[in-house]
Order: C-alpha cells, then sequence, then structure tokens
C-alpha cells in the first residue's frame, strides 16, 4: 500500500495494468456535538473537458447512486456492502467510463453544518483505493489539515492521462456544502 500526501500522484494503470474495478473507501471520525455527530456524504462529479458534468446523471450522490454509464455505483449509508472499515464507499468500472468524462472527483460534504459540525472538528478523515480483483489497498490519502468552519471537502480524484488512470489527493476545503460543490460543477 502507497501512503500518499497531498498533490501527490499516482499512475493506477503503471501501478497495476490490468486495473479495472476499483473501490473508493472513505472513513473519518466526528466529534460528538449533543450527543450527535456530523452528517457526511461522499459525492461524485464526473467531468468533461470543460471541468463540468456533462448531465446531471454524471453527478453521483445520496440521490443519484448509479452514474448514467454504469460505471460508478455509490453503495450510500448501506452499511453491509464493501465495509472494510470505510464510512461510505463508491464502486468504480474504469473501463466503463464515458470516454468524455476526463475526470472524477470526490467530494465530502456535511449536511448539518448549522448545528455546528465542520471539517474543523471531524479527525481521521482518510480516502482509500483498493483493488477489488484481490481486495487489497492500492494506496490511501490522510488528511492532516483542519478546516474549521468548512462544510465541504474535495478528497481526491481521478483523471485520464491518454488512456492511462491516475489518482490525486487534493484536501482543498470550502464553506457552502454540497450546494457550493453543484454551483462549481455544474
Amino acid at each position: 500500500m502507497i501512503n500518499l500526501e497531498k498533490k501527490e500522484l499516482i499512475n493506477l494503470s503503471k501501478l497495476i495494468p490490468i486495473v479495472n474495478h476499483v473501490n473508493v473507501g472513505f472513513c473519518l471520525d466526528s466529534i460528538n456535538i449533543n450527543y450527535q455527530s456530523a452528517d457526511i456524504d461522499a459525492s461524485v462529479f464526473m467531468l468533461g473537458e470543460n471541468g463540468k458534468i456533462p448531465s446531471d446523471d454524471y453527478f453521483v450522490f445520496y440521490n443519484n447512486l448509479i452514474s448514467s454509464d454504469e460505471s460508478i455505483h455509490h453503495f450510500g449509508d448501506d452499511i453491509s456492502v464493501f465495509r472494510n472499515g470505510d464510512d461510505e464507499v463508491i464502486n468504480i468500472s474504469l473501463s466503463k467510463v464515458n470516454t468524455d468524462v476526463l475526470q472524477i472527483i470526490f467530494v465530502l460534504t456535511i449536511n448539518n453544518s448549522d448545528e455546528g459540525f465542520h471539517f474543523g472538528n471531524v479527525e481521521n478523515v482518510h480516502v482509500r483505493v483498493y483493488d477489488l480483483a484481490n481486495n487489497t489497498t492500492i494506496c490511501q490519502y490522510k488528511l492532516t489539515e483542519s478546516f474549521a468552519g468548512c462544510d465541504a471537502l474535495i478528497i481526491s480524484r481521478f483523471f485520464r492521462n491518454g488512456s492511462e488512470w491516475q489518482f490525486e489527493p487534493i484536501g482543498d476545503a470550502f464553506a457552502g456544502g454540497l450546494s457550493a460543490m453543484v454551483e462549481r460543477y455544474i
């Protein structure tokens, strides 16, 4: 397993030439406030050349769990599937991703930020990519920064480099939640 730093690229296609089916797992610990924890969801934006989604079907989140090209399947809050310690899991078939999609952006957002939750009171945030062929972790990125006041986090992305897929940890946070991310990519 490779531990990545922020903005450090890994070429998945060169590392594992036959990689196709991967899971992206997100894990985090929320500090309790008034006996509640942060309601955090993972979302996926599949972007074209212009940096926007080609259509609404390429925005995968809790109300649209499968991309229109059927390359991405979001398991939402279903705790019975592909857990391995992850809080949310997204399955990707890289060979099925529409050729118009050049980037796959992974975003974490806090839905109950109005109750005082933000990424400054969420700990142990990390994303990992694992190969479903042998269920081994390829790489992971552990967030080392604390983002007080921010309720949206672009945590990582896959992107095409010719016919190869690369993975990059991003770790950039914003205020405005999911709606800010939708405005940015739609």
